[in-house]
């Protein structure tokens, strides 16, 4: 048996494989690594949402970790992360952030990113090709992101970069530095805000630790870590594979011109059609289970793949045919549960005003090559392209 997930063709298309391991059966035990490790894969879609919910599958990746030999040497800031617990400490993290990125905190922001994605359209040629994944889908969250964590702009181009790393699919040295680079970074600039204040997110969280003591210093070096790697990775993602999907299907792209008032509905449908978290992030069972008619033993890791769940036509039919007038505001692309991205309303501000943007100022715009030729990261947690070449 060889890992499902491995293979070089799943990474330019899952579908074909969620497909057929999900018609095989929706919850079954997969080999996972070359070490001969197994995980339990969750492709159906009820049985994720399931999954995603049930307290029996935990995300404290210290506990299931202790006492097992590794060579792995993590940060503790990204080995250990508001990700990885659960309640009560989970409810007492995700609490101090959650303001920043309601529905009413990413309204107030939508000027700015509206701004900032005027800004780098401005680059891009009045004709010929540009990459729209490094002029827009990726500058454009890292930005955002940065400014909420008061990253100095002369760092932000190292802070994407071992970001990047961190997702660096089979080389454990890469993403073991990376974590160092980014967690000794945080930890000066958290250093820095102290000495120097000011009215950003971080230093809201800086508050809180010196002030009301609710953070612990690893917490809240881990948690601003945290915040600046998810908060712009995945809607980085997002953009880029929403833009191809729309480039791909013109009478989609067309509808949407044509009726602007459907931006809210194929959000939820890009999100579904081409999701850019592939395998959510580590679980494992605390004890025995049964899902989706398969019998999990206590211990195991859960692996959910919401890219997968998103494709399932017993809950979305005829899922490989995007669809923008399709009610799927039930995708799973921002998880479900307790642990639903908190950056939810601003991954969806953010995608909606870019690509609002680039269809409205390029309404030629197309792919400056066949899909084939598009290259795609390496890593089956997130789905996203290394470039998206088109032309305007």
């Amino acid at each position: 048996m060889t890992d499902p997930l491995q293979d070089p063709r799943f990474f330019a298309d899952p579908y074909p494989t969620y497909a057929r391991l999900r018609n095989s059966a929706p919850v079954q035990k997969v080999l996972t690594g070359s070490a001969g490790r197994f995980s339990y894969l969750v492709t159906g879609h009820a049985e994720a949402r399931e999954a995603f919910a049930d307290p029996r599958l935990s995300k404290n990746t210290a506990r299931f970790f202790a006492g097992r030999l590794s060579d792995r040497d993590l940060h503790p800031a990204v080995a250990r992360n508001m990700l990885a617990t659960d309640p009560p400490e989970h409810a007492r993290l995700r609490a101090l952030v959650t303001k920043a990125f309601s529905t009413g905190a990413v309204a107030r922001l939508r000027p700015y990113i509206a701004g900032l994605v005027d800004e780098l359209l401005d680059a891009w040629p009045d004709h010929g090709p540009v990459n729209l994944v490094a002029g827009l889908a990726v500058p454009l969250p890292v930005t955002v992101i940065c400014e909420m964590l008061a990253v100095p702009e002369a760092d932000r181009e190292r802070v994407h970069a071992w970001s990047g790393e961190l997702f660096a699919a089979g080389d454990p040295r890469r993403i073991d530095a990376a974590s160092h680079a980014v967690g000794t970074y945080m930890t000066d600039l958290v250093a820095a805000r102290r000495a120097s204040p000011g009215e950003s997110l971080l230093d809201d969280l800086i508050a809180v630790r010196d002030g009301q003591d609710r953070l612990t210093e690893d917490e809240l070096v881990s948690l601003a870590v945290l915040l600046l790697v998810a908060g712009h990775e995945t809607t980085t993602n997002f953009i880029g594979n929403a833009a191809l999907a729309l480039l791909q299907h013109p009478e989609s792209l067309a509808r949407l011109k044509a009726e602007p008032e459907l931006f809210g509905t194929a959000l939820d449908e890009l999100l579904r059609f081409d999701s850019p978290v592939g395998i959510a992030t580590f679980r494992y069972s605390t004890e025995a289970l049964t899902l989706g008619g398969t019998d999990i033993p206590a211990g195991v890791p859960v692996l959910i793949a919401p890219g997968a769940a998103n494709r399932d036509p017993a809950r979305f039919p005829g899922p490989d045919r995007l669809d923008l007038g399709r009610g799927a505001t039930g995708h799973l692309a921002f998880g479900h549960g307790i642990h639903r991205c908190l950056g939810a309303p601003l991954a969806r501000a953010e995608g909606e005003l870019a690509l609002r943007a680039v269809f409205a100022r390029f309404p030629d715009v197309r792919l400056a090559h066949p899909v084939e030729q598009l290259e795609w990261r390496h890593t089956r947690l997130t789905r996203g392209l290394t470039s998206l070449p088109v032309v305007v």
